[in-house]
């Protein structure tokens, strides 16, 4: 924890520099002292240090002040810091000033003019005010926050943003919290912009952009070098196999993802059937240690970087990043996953991301402690988020398309889900309507086993209703399916012919799309098993092909 604050105001220099040699003398080894020359100064500097989470253990400031009186300052001072000790310096006849204030500000004393001797008539007083503040005061916390409100949507993509890179932050609801909302007030000039980031360095993010917030948190969003051995498109599980075999290799890799690492199994709040992990590991976790090891074993990573086209130039292959930055290597590897599905229901796009999320959206889950909510979608990541959240909610209702869950999910999911009393399981059932002007407050259902519809009060709908694969980057350079998913291997030699404008007298390997030099792993992949263990395989077996390659250009 960074030293306390002693503040002290006056608009006299000679005295404001006399209490602060005393307070020096006495206080710095285990306090900053820090002084202001008027009532306005002093608040502005209350403010910065309130953005920075700095601690105010006490102010000591003149009552005879011009344009800010010291009772004045101290009453706007006390909703920043509603528990520092409050001290005024009076003259005879601001005594009478001073009294009032204990009663309408809560000032803890007041000192007479001049204060000579301070062994005397100084250090005694405030050492008992600040021993008692020392009684309940707690640490400030010196890392990053996050300042907004339930409802926000861009609140919840920078949580969301922060959480997936494993970023701590505090979470400041300024509904909640007066304090926060005065911190807010005091940087957004009124406006009310949301979410504010406060970092640990004292700068402030207002309504940041992913990519500025991911620079000022210390995450690499340039590339150190323009030509790679092997760069890799997307950091889910398959594309840090690739990152992982690539670099221990000896391969000049590259790994680039426009959000987080883990892709969507990042966001799983369990991975009960990963081998090696019997009682399970969460997403998160799993793309941590993933992550860490591609980087110890020399892979690079680019995050917050959206690659919007690939170019062929034979021998090379190029990446355009959305700012234009240009990247060459010798193979690539496309392991961009799937974007989740979209639920188009009348009244749902006002309402997401404030109380309506796609995905496990983990993040939120403690807000809705007590509540209701309802999970769109019978597969296993809907499984293992309606688990997850059925420790915070006081119930959870999944509501399933299909008959039962044994066509979609895992058995192990099914067991834990029907021993779960306060998760329910509605079949048959689709959302066809989506109620709330600020925030989600009911859905309409269709029950298509009954033909009825049925208005559902809720406090959250999380929504997991497939995916679409993530390939319009390469539209036109690889040959794709009609729903996109990417064709690699035997699928491309049909009655015997290689694909079109295909130059080598060799079929394409396994993981090779139509273009020799770039391959395909993961959910991305048609005919790829969607199964997190099969996504890492193919990621090094990808690696391996393309060693492959290289030996023939």
């Amino acid at each position: 924890m960074a030293k306390p604050i002693i503040l002290t105001v006056d608009d006299e220099p000679q005295v404001l520099n006399a209490i602060e040699r005393d307070l020096r003398q006495h206080y710095r080894g285990e306090y900053r002292i820090v002084k202001a020359g008027s009532g306005a100064e002093a608040l502005d500097a209350v403010r910065r240090l309130m953005q920075r989470s700095e601690t105010i253990a006490l102010f000591l400031t003149d009552q005879r002040m011009p344009d800010m009186s010291g009772t004045e300052f101290l009453e706007q001072a006390r909703q920043f810091y509603p528990d520092a000790r409050k001290v005024l310096l009076t003259a005879y006849a601001d005594t009478q000033a001073a009294i009032v204030s204990i009663n309408t500000i809560g000032l803890d004393h007041y000192l007479m003019k001049p204060w000579d001797p301070p062994e005397q008539n100084l250090y005694p007083v405030l050492d008992d005010l600040l021993s008692d503040w020392w009684q309940s005061a707690s640490p400030a916390y010196d890392g990053i926050r996050v300042a907004g409100t339930l409802w926000s949507p861009a609140s919840h993509d920078v949580k969301d943003f922060l959480a997936r890179n494993r970023i701590p932050y505090l979470w400041l609801d300024i509904e909640r919290d007066e304090q926060a909302r005065l911190l807010v007030e005091s940087v957004n000039d009124l406006q009310h912009r949301l979410p504010v980031v406060f970092l640990a360095d004292g700068s402030v993010l207002v309504q940041p952009d992913t990519r500025t917030l991911a620079e000022k948190v210390g995450l690499r969003t340039q590339a150190a070098q323009p030509f790679y051995d092997l760069i890799v498109i997307g950091a889910g599980p398959a594309g840090l196999g690739a990152a992982v075999y690539g670099a221990s290799e000896g391969l000049r890799t590259l790994l680039i993802d426009r959000e987080a690492t883990g892709g969507q199994a990042g966001t799983s709040s369990r991975i009960e059937n990963y081998l090696g992990f019997p009682k399970g590991i969460s997403g998160a976790d799993l793309a941590q240690r993933a992550t860490a090891q591609a980087i110890r074993l020399g892979a690079e990573l680019l995050s917050a970087q959206d690659v919007v086209k690939v170019r062929v130039e034979d021998p090379y292959r190029y990446v355009v990043l959305a700012d234009g930055t240009e990247l060459g290597c010798r193979a690539l590897v496309l392991a961009t996953g799937v974007a989740v599905r979209r639920l188009e229901v009348p009244g749902i796009e006002k309402v997401t991301g404030a109380g309506v999320y796609y995905g496990a959206a983990l993040t939120e889950a403690a807000n809705y402690r007590g509540q209701n909510v309802h999970v769109v979608g019978g597969a296993n990541s809907a499984g293992q988020a309606a688990m997850f959240f059925s420790r915070f909610a006081s119930q959870v209702t999944m509501l399933v398309r299909n008959e039962s869950l044994s066509e979609t999910m895992s058995q192990y999911l099914i067991d834990q889900i029907g021993g779960t009393p306060n998760i329910t399981v509605i079949p048959h059932t689709e959302v066809v309507a989506v109620q709330g002007d600020q925030h989600l407050e009911s859905i309409t259902v269709h029950h298509s086993d009954t033909g009825v519809d049925e208005t559902l009060p809720t406090n959250a709908m999380f929504i997991f209703i497939g995916a679409k694969p993530y390939t319009d980057l390469i539209a036109g350079i690889v040959e794709r399916t009609g729903a996109g998913f990417i064709l690699t291997g035997t699928d491309l030699v049909r009655e015997g012919k290689k694909p079109q404008g295909w130059k080598p007298k060799r079929d394409p390997f396994m993981l090779e799309t139509s273009v020799p030099g770039i391959f395909a792993a993961g959910d991305v992949r048609e005919g790829a098993v969607r199964r997190v263990a099969s996504a890492v395989g193919e990621g090094a077996i990808a690696v391996s092909q393309v060693h492959q390659y290289l030996r023939t250009v």
